[in-house]
């Protein structure tokens, strides 16, 4: 089985900046597309940045040209550093990855156990 564990969620002020990071561990044959999520009390989880294999990288608006997802894929592991961040920005976040067990698995959906970000001052 896979493991994702979580780490970096604190409190921090409006205008700083924060890292998290999401390793794997497991029986893992490779890794596809990772990505960070992250729900707000009362709304809906929703997609902040996403990186596939190859490098290319999507970010919602709202985190545009503030986050960014790098990945090393030599420790099974994404980031997520975010620059300037904002009291909006306050949500628990959650990694996923997909991951495949074997050359001929199909590829499964892991989920981290989530860490709380909160902005204020």
């Amino acid at each position: 089985q896979v493991q994702l564990v979580e780490s970096g969620g604190v409190l921090v002020q409006p205008g700083g900046s924060l890292r998290l990071s999401c390793a794997a561990s497991g029986s893992i044959f490779s890794i596809s597309a990772m990505g960070w999520y992250r729900q707000a009390p009362g709304k809906e989880r929703e997609l902040v940045a996403a990186i596939t294999s190859g490098g290319d990288t999507n970010y919602a608006d709202s985190v545009k040209g503030r986050f960014t997802i790098p990945r090393d894929n030599a420790k099974n592991t994404v980031y997520l550093q975010m620059n300037n961040l904002k009291p909006e920005d306050t949500a628990g976040y959650y990694c996923n990855q997909q991951i495949q067990h074997s050359r001929w698995g199909r590829v499964q959906y892991y989920w981290g156990q989530g860490t709380q970000v909160t902005v204020s001052s």
